[in-house]
């Protein structure tokens, strides 16, 4: 199952663009597919009704792909006082817009989900709300637990993302407080080879398929336990976003396989990945969904439509 960001084209911000995605997933998903409902500067009315239909409301307070960055004050107090405090709002936000955030959910009762934390001053500000009894909950990413800004700058357009990939101080940080991070989230954003090497690369890298290869090497390395893994991957994701559980499904995995993720073997239409060439040690055999074998030993088995589109619970 994956859930989908709402700065598509165009963004996913009324019933009109939630009924075009529910038929998208019907003709091609090969999984489950959930959506965030993206905040605009005059939906807060009508995205708090469509709120039993998604899994949260998703806030852009700070530059990244697409049209939905929220600027004004008002319409953000209008979201946070509308949405239901039953569904999380789940906001991308930087440096002071991750205190800004946490300030307003706190004002307002709601609950608060922090995506792709990335600097060690943010994720020491989720300790201390967590500590002081904030309903707050938070996540990384692969890319910024496995990279750093050396690495940005080999990558050069392949390494722009937002937030940005950050000194290895920040990352020995993510690790070091990993206790207090609820899911690892692969903010999968495939932008093909054209997009990023034309005159303005868009922000954002793949890493649907990666996440996992990464995550059990962390395992072999013992920086990471299966147990919290599953936890950061499955439990924490379904309990803060109210999803369903998924009949007769599970994931195999092969923990002892030592490889290289290479572009030219990922399903990925993007064609490359930002850690192309770096050895991991486990891999993706075979995965069941309601009963029915949808991908093994690098096939995909299902028809496009296979997937579901899902409704919190």
């Amino acid at each position: 199952m994956v859930l989908a960001m709402p700065n598509t084209q165009p963004p996913l911000v009324d019933m009109e663009a939630l009924d075009r995605k529910r038929a998208l997933v019907a003709q091609h998903a090969l999984c489950d597919v959930g959506s965030y409902l993206g905040a605009t500067e005059t939906n807060a009315a009508h995205a708090a009704s469509l709120a039993d239909q998604v899994p949260g409301l998703k806030i852009y307070l700070d530059d990244t792909y697409g049209p939905l960055r929220m600027r004004s004050l008002p319409a953000l107090i209008a979201h946070f006082r509308s949405w239901p405090a039953r569904r999380p709002i789940a906001v991308h936000a930087e440096g002071l817009s991750a205190a800004m955030a946490i300030g307003l959910a706190q004002s307002f009762g709601k609950r608060l989900h922090l995506c792709h934390v990335s600097r060690a001053d943010e994720i020491a500000l989720v300790r201390a709300a967590k500590e002081a009894g904030a309903a707050l909950t938070c996540e990384v990413t692969p890319h910024h637990l496995f990279l750093t800004d050396a690495d940005a700058r080999v990558l050069g357009p392949f390494g722009t993302m937002r937030p940005p990939l950050a000194p290895q101080s920040d990352v020995a940080a993510l690790w070091d407080n990993l206790e207090v991070v609820d899911c690892i989230a692969t903010d999968h954003a495939p932008h093909t080879r054209d997009e990023k090497e034309g005159m303005s690369a868009p922000p954002g890298v793949p890493g649907l398929e990666t996440m996992l290869p990464l995550l059990l090497t962390a395992i072999s390395e013992g920086r990471l336990t299966q147990e919290r893994l599953i936890e950061l991957t499955y439990e924490n994701p379904r309990r803060i976003f109210g999803l369903p559980v998924q009949t007769d499904a599970r994931v195999e995995v092969e923990l002892n396989t030592r490889h290289a993720i290479e572009a030219e073997n990922l399903q990925t239409k993007c064609g490359w990945t930002p850690f192309e060439g770096m050895p991991v040690q486990g891999r993706v055999l075979e995965v069941v969904l309601r009963g029915q074998t949808a991908y093994k030993e690098g096939t995909i088995l299902v028809t496009p439509g296979y997937g579901r589109f899902v409704v919190p619970v």
